[in-house]
């Protein structure tokens, strides 16, 4: 797939069949989406897009009125949203910036400059509460009659549901904030997971005997928080079981390396030989947060951290092991024996 920013640029095709929108998580209700654009674009015999936005768009807002708040907790970073756009098989990607310039374009220059001049859509899909344009004044209506006008086709999808329910990033980054991890696997058709590359850290580990593989988010506010039983895709043959911190660490001084920014800290149960003690730095992995053992908690000092850290481990190894019991082909995937002691662990921090 290929990633543009901005839909003024030479390499982009000259006419496609799009779809516009956030697509936060990729879930089921956007991949039922994606997968009609692509039969539509062969129909028309021109490339699938889609056009999305960073920030969102009511990340813009939130700043521009100083509310903070308003913000939407997000469900994936833009790494993560472009992977998945990949593996539903879109042939490109428009991410346009979103800012003030972007804001205050009517629907009709958004229809005439972004749509007809810039992609030379022939087909447009959309759901079925789509808005654009300066205020949200344009709606499903106007684009059809631009579309009839201007010889574009404009098509419109309903709601996509499970088990009666709407699925929804709404209803998404609700199931993550309750730490309904079975839930949101379900709304996304996949396990929930994080990726990104591994950076170096604090280097906490060597006192604690925990080391750590560490992601760092300069401008994400995550749906999901806390303690997680994991795996860890991207180190080795096969994903390793692990537990992870996401948030930002409120036992530890705000101040430190981390500047208080979002992390994702993930302890390996048990780390391959063949890595050696630093051998994941730069490395991009893919961590699967597969269930919530709690919200993140602040222990008065390292050695209470410590013991929390050693029952995190315990309750994640609870959990691989029954949820082998429960599922033999789980099981057969864990390369790792579920029974490895915690204190075989190398004191050495990797991160």
């Amino acid at each position: 797939m290929k990633v543009f920013r901005g839909y003024l640029h030479p390499e982009l095709a000259q006419h496609c069949a799009l779809t516009i929108g956030n697509f936060d998580g990729v879930h089921r209700g956007h991949q039922a989406m994606l997968a009609l654009l692509k039969n539509e674009a062969q129909h028309h015999g021109v490339p699938s897009c889609v056009m999305s936005f960073e920030p969102h768009p009511r990340d813009y807002f939130a700043a521009l009125a100083r509310k903070p708040a308003l913000a939407p907790a997000r469900i994936a970073t833009l790494r993560d949203k472009l992977t998945e756009l990949v593996r539903c098989g879109i042939d490109q990607c428009v991410v346009l910036p979103f800012n003030a310039r972007l804001a205050a374009l009517s629907p009709e220059a958004f229809i005439q400059d972004a749509l007809v001049r810039g992609l030379g859509v022939q087909y447009v899909l959309v759901g079925d509460d789509f808005r654009f344009g300066a205020k949200r004044a344009g709606d499903y209506a106007m684009l059809d009659a631009a579309g009839e006008r201007l010889g574009f086709d404009v098509a419109r999808m309903n709601s996509y549901e499970v088990h009666g329910a709407r699925v929804s990033s709404s209803a998404v980054r609700e199931a993550l904030s309750q730490g309904d991890m079975v839930r949101v696997a379900s709304l996304l058709g996949r396990p929930y997971s994080v990726s990104g590359h591994v950076v170096h850290g604090r280097k906490l580990g060597r006192q604690l005997g925990f080391s750590t593989l560490n992601l760092r988010f300069s401008h994400w506010n995550p749906a999901a928080s806390g303690i997680f039983a994991v795996q860890v895709h991207g180190l080795a043959a096969q994903p390793l079981p692990g537990v992870a911190n996401l948030g930002i660490r409120p036992s530890l001084d705000p101040d430190d390396v981390n500047g208080g920014r979002v992390l994702l800290e993930t302890h390996c149960l048990d780390w391959p030989q063949s890595l050696g003690a630093e051998g994941a730095y730069g490395k991009i992995i893919r961590v699967e947060l597969l269930h919530k053992l709690h919200d993140e908690l602040k222990y008065e000092g390292l050695d209470s951290l410590k013991a929390g850290i050693a029952r995190d481990c315990d309750d994640a190894r609870t959990f691989f092991a029954q949820a082998a019991l429960a599922d033999p082909d789980f099981a057969a995937a864990l390369p790792l024996p579920l029974n490895t002691q915690t204190s075989r662990q190398s004191a050495r921090d990797r991160i």
